[in-house]
């Protein structure tokens, strides 16, 4: 018996969505009648003229002849550059951390030479000046009471290889 009035129990519901809304449509047509659409002018289009290239018999300056004239120059520009790392030196420790994880932690000397303590992560190294730090190249210049000052060799926008400075300060009673 209730699997025979189940159907009936579903479609029930449905017919109460027949109900009469005459309201419903009085307002929307009142309303539809009060409210304009916003009246934007669209403006006609600029007419553009197209740009005609004058110079037909000289080289076209994005043609691949162009391009590698251009490559040819820089890579005897970089062969020429005495600031290009050395490559086949062997790489220290140091210059496998990116120099803003590498802390100065401290400074030892005695009377031949002065080291600094270079901390990365959890390991102590001592460096001198001469030693590389950072994964740009970088040497060590000075070191001084309170900092390191390190020359790096980067490569610029146009490829060519340019010095700048960079220190590592000492760090006082944070640890972590």
């Amino acid at each position: 018996m209730m699997r025979r009035l189940l159907p009936l129990w579903l479609v029930l519901p449905l017919a109460a969505c027949d109900a009469p809304q005459d309201d419903l449509e009085i307002w929307m047509k009142e309303t539809r009648a009060s409210v304009s659409p916003p009246k934007t002018i669209v403006e006609a289009p600029k007419k553009v003229e197209p740009f005609a290239y004058s110079h037909k018999d000289a080289l076209d300056p994005f043609s691949q002849a162009k391009l590698t004239v251009a490559m040819d120059r820089a890579g005897k520009a970089k062969q020429n550059s005495g600031l290009a790392p050395d490559a086949k030196r062997p790489r220290e420790v140091l210059e496998n951390f990116p120099l803003e994880s590498i802390r100065m932690v401290g400074r030892i000397a005695d009377a031949k030479a002065t080291s600094a303590l270079l901390q990365v992560n959890s390991a102590v190294y001592m460096a001198r000046v001469g030693n590389y730090a950072g994964q740009n190249f970088g040497r060590i210049i000075r070191i001084g009471d309170n900092e390191v000052l390190i020359k790096e060799l980067v490569q610029d926008a146009s490829g060519d290889w340019v010095e700048r400075e960079a220190s590592l300060k000492l760090q006082e009673g944070d640890k972590k």
